[in-house]
């Protein structure tokens, strides 16, 4: 088959597969988290793909996810006294961290550790857990979606029909 619709029943079929893990076995350890498990896997091939693709997300990912996980606790810590200036300073000490932080090599790609950043938010905004409490399903669902993507990547290969030459 073409390597578009190889990418394409690969994709949707391991979706099944990743969604089913998130509201069946993993359903109490990681509640509700399987987008993320999806953003790291679109940050897999964001980042090129392969072994450097899964290594980008899940390092970038889980960077930002600890940067975004100190600036939560900033927010109601330190800078609370700011009112409602706490929040946006947070967030701009942590871009400015990321962006910083970007001139290590395994960091260089940027948008993988801001999508680990806006990853964090959700179990803290949204299901109201502690920010030291969200920073391991949340990292275990960047590396769950990594291996989607690498796995996903190798299957569209293997179906992929190959030319003689």
């Amino acid at each position: 088959m073409s390597a578009y619709l190889a990418l394409a029943v690969s994709v949707g079929l391991l979706a099944v597969l990743d969604t089913w893990l998130y509201v069946g076995p993993l359903a109490t350890l990681l509640p509700g988290l399987v987008w993320i498990s999806f953003i790291a896997w679109g940050c897999h091939f964001h980042s090129g793909g392969g072994v450097k693709g899964s290594t980008t997300a899940i390092v970038g990912m889980s960077f930002g996810a600890l940067v975004g996980m100190v600036a939560v606790m900033l927010a109601s810590g330190p800078l609370a006294g700011t009112g409602q200036f706490a929040a946006p300073i947070a967030v701009g000490l942590g871009a400015f961290v990321i962006c910083l932080a970007s001139k290590a090599p395994f960091l260089a790609v940027i948008p993988a550790s801001v999508y680990g950043f806006a990853s964090v938010a959700g179990p803290i905004l949204l299901a109201n857990m502690a920010p030291e409490a969200a920073i391991v399903p949340v990292v275990l669902s960047i590396v769950i979606g990594a291996a989607f993507g690498f796995v996903s990547e190798l299957l569209a290969n293997a179906l992929t029909k190959k030319t003689a030459s």
